[in-house]
């Protein structure tokens, strides 16, 4: 394990819960977007997207660990495996004047909650703002370290 591995862990940690942040930024912009995507024809609304984080570790050394016996490594640190769309239903709201009103004057509203969103929100900005406080004392810890060797 190298001398940085607790910062390289780390940063990847804030990569994820950034691009995170800039999904869920993404979801709240389009809250209201009844022409998100065109399909077969027609406009579909905006359908609210997810990231899925997986851990990193399908690398040569923790393969060679885990045959050592140091199953108890630490981890490498977590990376975004996909960005999905949620496939729960649009909702139905009756506007019959809204320009994307079907027959029935219902029009077809993305599926984003602002109330989930927001708590996925600060969700991933306590998680980014631990990361950063671990982050500053790795540093911190390696500054004393070198001051050692004066």
């Amino acid at each position: 394990m190298s001398m940085f591995h607790s910062m390289n862990v780390t940063s990847s940690a804030l990569t994820a819960q950034r691009l995170r942040m800039d999904v869920i930024s993404s979801n709240m912009a389009n809250v209201d977007s009844t022409r998100g995507k065109f399909v077969n024809g027609e406009w579909q609304p905006y359908r609210r997207k997810t990231v899925v984080l997986e851990p990193k570790g399908d690398s040569f050394s923790s393969f060679l660990n885990e045959a050592r016996g140091n199953s108890g490594e630490a981890g490498e640190g977590v990376k975004v495996s996909a960005i999905k769309e949620d496939p729960t239903p649009f909702k139905l709201v009756y506007d019959p004047s809204h320009p994307d009103a079907n027959k029935d004057g219902y029009v077809q509203m993305p599926n984003v909650d602002p109330l989930r969103e927001m708590v996925d929100l600060i969700s991933s900005t306590r998680s980014y703002e631990a990361n950063v406080t671990v982050f500053n004392a790795s540093k911190a810890m390696m500054m004393k370290s070198l001051e050692i060797g004066r």
